[in-house]
């Protein structure tokens, strides 16, 4: 018995020895690495691989097909393997400043960079991230600068019949005052959820960076789940570990934007803030920006400020709350008889939805309806609607 336990202990010394090992012994090869002259480095131990490739938003786009739309999507090019099995590909230029996400293929297996801890999830589809700072990309770095707070935080939806869950960001300072905030109600496209804004879309970043440099005014954000079928994002219900989809039940038919007044009478109920048209505003990037403009007609006494990023305009699903899109045109009029203070419009050149955003501007022109209109380089990717968060958070409450 005595021998055995012995030989026991022995083979757990050898077992915590091989993992402290990898723990500290190992050592992965830097990647990505920012070089001096600002290309990227990016390099993989792989002997084996008979081929490794880089996919990601710094390399040109190629045209793509899909049911929804034609997209830009990422390039892809070869790693190089030296005698070792180290893979390497340096980028040719200079990156501007941006947030980039890319993957690895291995052997046609597309992964994250292993020697990268940091990851992002969009939908079901996983990518490594990293940060070229500088110009517009120093608003989405986590400075030295007082930092609000990002809580998730259930209330209860009468009108989906469901406990939901929802994204709260309050200013730095919101805690030890007595202060009342304006609030930014601000929604997520099609297979996004509540965490979309805060993780792919820096928000927390931005509005911390705005509201120090003071160009933006201390608010409320609050981010919803848009998929009103839902309790939470994947992961965070009842359901447990579902895979993401964007197939999802109740996008766009009316249902989320009938059960939205559940999530203003929660907000105001539960945070300090600004009860009247005056101080609240509702933007969304895609399908966020189609219910930031039905839910604002369709309640046109209720934002003063109104941003629609990339908006699925004209996408409704048929059934559903049919009222809810029926007399759009009349019900734009409306809105815009309550003289709202901002009605913002952001699109790429390329995105898929750029006709339907131009047809949308033909009718506010034709009726005299003002309208404040950005456009920019690329399609229907987060790299616009960071950019397009980081120019209407600084018209909106002045």
């Amino acid at each position: 018995m005595r021998k055995q336990f012995i030989t026991l202990c022995f083979a757990m010394f050898a077992t915590c020895g091989f993992a402290q090992q990898n723990l500290f012994g190992a050592q992965a090869p830097k990647s990505p690495e920012i070089n001096a002259d600002k290309t990227v480095t990016f390099r993989l131990q792989a002997p084996n691989a008979q081929k490794v490739q880089i996919t990601g938003d710094f390399l040109p786009t190629q045209k793509m097909k899909t049911q929804w739309g034609e997209f830009d999507v990422p390039g892809v090019v070869d790693l190089v393997k030296d005698d070792k099995g180290l893979w390497t590909f340096t980028t040719k230029e200079a990156l501007n400043p941006e947030l980039y996400s890319y993957n690895l293929l291995i052997d046609g297996v597309k992964v994250t960079d292993p020697a990268n801890v940091y990851a992002i999830r969009d939908i079901a589809s996983t990518t490594s991230i990293f940060l070229m700072g500088g110009g517009k990309a120093d608003l989405y770095k986590v400075n030295k600068v007082p930092h609000g707070t990002v809580s998730k935080v259930w209330y209860d939806s009468p009108t989906a019949g469901l406990k939901r869950r929802c994204t709260v960001y309050t200013p730095a300072g919101y805690e030890t005052s007595k202060q009342k905030y304006p609030v930014l109600y601000l929604l997520h496209g099609i297979g996004g959820d509540e965490q979309a804004w805060t993780e792919l879309g820096r928000a927390s970043q931005i509005l911390d960076n705005l509201i120090a440099q003071g160009k933006a005014k201390p608010m409320i954000v609050v981010m919803t789940n848009g998929n009103i079928s839902q309790e939470a994002c994947p992961g965070e219900t009842s359901e447990g570990f579902v895979v993401p989809t964007m197939a999802l039940p109740k996008t766009m038919d009316g249902y989320f934007e009938q059960a939205f007044p559940d999530v203003i009478k929660f907000v105001e109920n539960t945070y300090r803030v600004q009860k009247d048209k005056a101080h609240r505003a509702i933007a969304g990037l895609s399908m966020g920006g189609f219910h930031s403009l039905f839910i604002s007609i369709n309640n046109p006494s209720t934002f003063d400020y109104v941003g629609l990023f990339s908006a699925a305009v004209d996408q409704q699903q048929k059934g559903g709350v049919a009222s809810i899109y029926a007399d759009r045109d009349q019900k734009i009029d409306k809105l815009f008889a309550n003289h709202p203070k901002l009605f913002w419009i952001g699109i790429g050149k390329t995105d898929f939805l750029y006709k339907n955003n131009t047809d949308l501007r033909h009718y506010l022109d034709s009726k005299g309806h003002k309208y404040d209109y950005m456009e920019t380089d690329g399609g229907h990717i987060w790299r616009n609607w960071r950019i397009y968060l980081s120019e209407f958070a600084t018209k909106i409450f002045k």
